[in-house]
């Protein structure tokens, strides 16, 4: 049996403590499993361990995260009660640890779960069990489904509308292009690889290779090796950290220097640029929607000040160059103002009401311009991204921000 490493931050606090003039009376309050007056459970599932580990510091930010809430007293009076599974980005852990956090933890909602495959794997069970499903860590373009999916709500840019940006791009900037594709063979890949051909339209014939990998896959290095035979003048690069510095470096190494496009997912400089070699990426462009902590732009910034304030304290020893740390510090916000606008009725129903009530709010440390809108019908949280251009050590940010709509 799949052992996992359970991290739980319990919520102890007694009935007196919450007692106010203020609270709404007890016979007004409402709860589905995962609440009580005392405390809210949320559920968690991530790959501390496997291809996708280096995403695993999003789930210890979290867990720093809940950990500072309640220390602050919690929300509306309650402690979170923030459990998080190890699924080794394999679906089938994945569904065992997410039916436990349901069926037996009982939690009120999934939490910022991370991945298109392992999030497919639960999708449908989760909509079953219309338990919320919020926030999901991953773009692929299904998350925004309310019709189909009510209790499923995505949180970053979809990968769609991300590839469309990056075809046209191409085809503005890059003259009789040849281009070459690096895919992750799953949702998540095709979603991209989808969305790169839709952008290209009449112009999909100048896609010259396209060739997949396997998260069990040691290396992708005879991948790009048949991009680069292939003629290939653009690599538009769709994979994980691991994977994407592995095909970045092997592109220096075989002397082929393509004009390349990055999936924002794996855009970090310290989980894909510097294990790359910085040199090696001079000139690859990716897009962002949150500020980078590599960017000295934002140096002065006071959303960049308060997260690094909060790293210090609460993440001493952290990699602040790693930007899933501040993915994960912004998600984390939302979940917390989500559940706090839920006030005593902290029902799956209202959970996911609140979670599409939001208009233009801004959260901490999106760009400028970039804000959170959603509704009934709209469950694309964040819909705006800007390109940005490796420059040395860090992302140089360019042209306007860019809209779903816009593409």
């Amino acid at each position: 049996m799949y052992k996992t490493n359970r991290r739980t931050f319990v919520a102890g606090v007694s009935a007196a403590a919450i007692v106010s003039g203020t609270r709404v009376a007890s016979a007004q309050k409402k709860y589905d499993d995962g609440a009580s007056d005392t405390e809210i459970k949320i559920g968690h599932t991530n790959p501390y361990s496997g291809p996708a580990s280096s995403y695993g510091v999003i789930g210890k930010l979290h867990q720093a995260y809940w950990k500072a809430v309640n220390d602050r007293g919690g929300i509306n009076g309650r402690k979170v009660n923030f459990i998080t599974y190890d699924d080794g980005y394999s679906p089938p852990k994945t569904v065992e640890m997410v039916r436990k956090l349901v069926e037996e933890d009982k939690v009120l909602c999934t939490f910022n779960t991370l991945g298109t495959p392992c999030n497919t794997a639960i999708h449908k069970y989760m909509n079953q069990k219309k338990v919320p499903q919020l926030y999901v860590a991953t773009g692929a373009s299904k998350w925004g489904d309310p019709q189909h999916f009510p209790w499923t709500m995505g949180y970053q840019p979809d990968y769609q509308t991300e590839a469309v940006i990056y075809a046209k791009h191409i085809l503005a900037n890059v003259k009789g292009a040849k281009i070459g594709v690096l895919m992750q063979n799953d949702d998540y890949g095709k979603d991209y690889y989808e969305g790169f051909k839709k952008g290209l339209g009449k112009d999909v014939g100048q896609i010259v290779k396209h060739v997949t990998y396997e998260t069990t896959d040691p290396t992708v290095d005879s991948q790009v090796i048949q991009l680069k035979d292939a003629g290939a003048t653009v690599f538009f690069n769709i994979s994980i950290p691991k994977f994407a510095a592995q095909a970045i470096r092997k592109a220096a190494d075989i002397g082929w220097k393509p004009t390349q496009y990055l999936n924002n997912v794996s855009a970090s400089v310290a989980a894909t640029m510097k294990p790359a070699g910085f040199d090696n990426c001079q000139g690859i462009i990716s897009s962002q929607y949150l500020m980078d902590p590599t960017d000295h732009q934002w140096n002065s910034n006071a959303d960049m000040k308060t997260w690094q304030d909060f790293m210090a304290k609460n993440m001493p020893g952290a990699n602040t160059a790693d930007a899933s740390y501040v993915y994960a510090y912004s998600v984390s916000y939302l979940m917390e103002q989500t559940l706090k606008n839920c006030g005593d009725n902290l029902t799956h129903a209202n959970l996911m009401k609140q979670a599409a009530s939001f208009q233009k709010f801004r959260i901490p440390l999106l760009l400028p311009g970039i804000t959170v809108s959603t509704s009934a019908t709209d469950f694309y949280p964040i819909q705006a991204i800007r390109l940005a251009r490796f420059n040395k050590d860090s992302w140089d940010q360019f042209g306007d921000i860019m809209h779903a709509e816009s593409t």
